[in-house]
């Protein structure tokens, strides 16, 4: 998978927050650059394995970019500065020191399946979204 031409934002595939988010992001990215896997499929794994920095639990989204791979506070930020209108303000929290980001998304991925559910199965994605997905 070329991270150059399509980043991948891979995700927490039971996470009700989490694919909330991708049908967010995909609403918001017109000219369809991003590419999704959940975390827990075999091509999400494929993808994570290519990094030695990889996170080893499922609560935190990852954005494999430019054969970088970005995650928690930043994945989200990185995401938000390539989202169209001006969700790229969000950019801005960048300067936040990222202890105190990763802090505050931590606390909201600790409490997400309290917060918002999980399903029993990850995302299967329509036939329209299908190219859209590892």
């Amino acid at each position: 998978m070329n991270t150059t031409e399509h980043p991948v934002l891979l995700f927490d595939g039971v996470c009700n927050l989490c694919n909330g988010s991708v049908q967010f992001i995909i609403e918001r990215d017109p000219d369809a650059r991003f590419r999704f896997a959940s975390l827990q499929s075999e091509e999400g794994q494929a993808v994570l394995s290519r990094f030695e920095n990889r996170p080893s639990d499922l609560s935190s989204v990852v954005l494999i970019q430019d054969d970088q791979l970005y995650a928690r506070s930043e994945a989200a930020l990185r995401v938000a500065r390539q989202l169209g209108g001006g969700w790229s303000l969000l950019y801005a929290f960048i300067v936040v020191p990222r202890p105190i980001r990763d802090a505050v998304y931590d606390w909201i991925a600790r409490n997400r399946y309290r917060w918002f559910g999980k399903k029993d199965a990850c995302m299967i994605p329509s036939p329209d979204l299908q190219s859209r997905f590892l």
